[in-house]
């Protein structure tokens, strides 16, 4: 009885010990943390705007718009990108899809004033290694420069700008993606009046 005692007692300290060393070590880093991967969305913000120099939050409309249709899709946050000048150049979309083979797959997405989809910047991904993980290389640069009012893919070579090649073995990971681009494009088209809106 005395041993379990003992026992006990070492194991009581020893996770006190860790708990202070965890908080500790939480609290010195959080600020750095932060700080990164604010760094890490402001250089996706320049990824799909590169010729845009302010970010502006805009709100989000919420009323009457709808994600069915999508999947399971959700856009976190819209911004403005405009020029040194304060003109506006087009739309950053945060979409996050919870549709992912491996969990949640969030990218930044920037749309031109006259549709163009400038491209996507991938923020969060944890998809099978060699299958969904080469998004960042297959599908990433299919959707930059395209300006379709939706996107379908295929397994069999895309032959017009609306479609994409599928990741060979990762159709669920392609279509968590081609559904979060279709629902920005679909709220572009539906809220921000398309082509030349200011």
């Amino acid at each position: 009885m005395k041993e379990f005692v003992k026992n006990t007692l070492i194991l009581l300290v020893i996770t006190v010990i860790a708990g202070f060393v965890l908080g500790y070590v939480y609290e010195n880093t959080k600020d750095t943390i932060a700080l990164r991967a604010e760094e890490e969305t402001k250089s996706a913000y320049r990824e799909v705007f590169a010729d845009a120099q302010v970010f502006d939050d805009a709100l989000l409309a919420t009323d009457n718009f709808t994600s069915e249709g999508y999947g399971d899709v959700k856009i976190d946050k819209l911004l403005i990108a405009s020029d040194n000048t304060g003109n506006n150049l087009g739309y950053i979309f945060i979409i996050t899809s919870k549709e992912g083979y491996g969990g949640d797959i969030r990218f930044a997405m920037g749309v031109r004033n006259d549709g163009t989809l400038n491209g996507i910047s991938i923020l969060e991904i944890s998809e099978t290694a060699g299958l969904g993980m080469e998004a960042e290389k297959v599908l990433k640069p299919q959707f930059a420069g395209r300006n379709v009012e939706q996107f379908t893919f295929t397994k069999t070579g895309a032959e017009t700008d609306d479609q994409i090649d599928a990741i060979s073995g990762a159709t669920i990971t392609t279509r968590a993606f081609t559904n979060g681009v279709n629902l920005g494009l679909h709220y572009f088209s539906k809220y921000l009046g398309g082509a030349n809106h200011e």
